[in-house]
């Protein structure tokens, strides 16, 4: 069974005081939106969020997706895939990590990257578009104990790169795969983009 890991415990620090996962995208929390397309898509779906009250689980209401505290969210997002990595059931043999500030992904592109794991179980799959590596990436359960000792803010790119024997890529439309909003600057940006 594959879940999926979103990755919603950052601090927004590029923000200058907002927060980038309640930004809104067609007056719904672009956290919600995520986490609205992850479940449409995996039946196990975790969210990484930070350890104190925040606005941030508010917006999960009513979603069958299960939250899991960072203690140490702060250490960065190495600390929020240990975490939930940690969370995860026994009888889960693969896992997507999604970062939550990735708007353009849509229910097809993540159904994409689970049917590629699905057809392939042992290999990590990661997202592209043209050239460029982006996310999601979904890890087999033999790269578990690994993403679990990871912490610092270079996510899970040492796994990868011990691992390129295994990975497969997969190919997102137009810049899906690697366009994520994290200043005020991109957010106005993308949105004028959009319009």
């Amino acid at each position: 069974m594959l879940a999926t890991l979103i990755l919603a415990a950052g601090q927004s620090s590029r923000m200058r005081g907002a927060d980038k996962l309640l930004e809104p995208i067609n007056d719904t929390p672009l956290l919600r939106v995520i986490s609205e397309r992850a479940c449409a898509s995996a039946s196990e779906v975790y969210v990484a969020l930070p350890r104190n009250p925040s606005p941030r689980a508010s917006v999960l209401d009513g979603l069958p997706a299960k939250s899991v505290p960072v203690l140490n969210a702060d250490q960065g997002m190495g600390a929020s895939i240990s975490a939930g990595v940690a969370a995860l059931h026994s009888e889960i043999d693969g896992v997507m990590i999604l970062p939550a500030d990735m708007p353009e992904l849509t229910c097809d592109d993540l159904t994409m990257m689970i049917e590629a794991a699905t057809q392939d179980p042992q290999m990590i799959h990661r997202a592209f578009s043209g050239d460029q590596p982006g996310h999601p990436v979904v890890f087999p359960k033999s790269c578990f104990a690994a993403l679990r000792a990871l912490n610092g803010d270079h996510g899970a790119r040492t796994v990868i790169d011990s691992h390129k024997d295994i990975l497969r890529r997969v190919d997102l439309p137009n810049a899906h795969a690697i366009t994520d909003l994290d200043t005020p600057e991109a957010w106005a940006q993308w949105r004028a983009s959009q319009a």
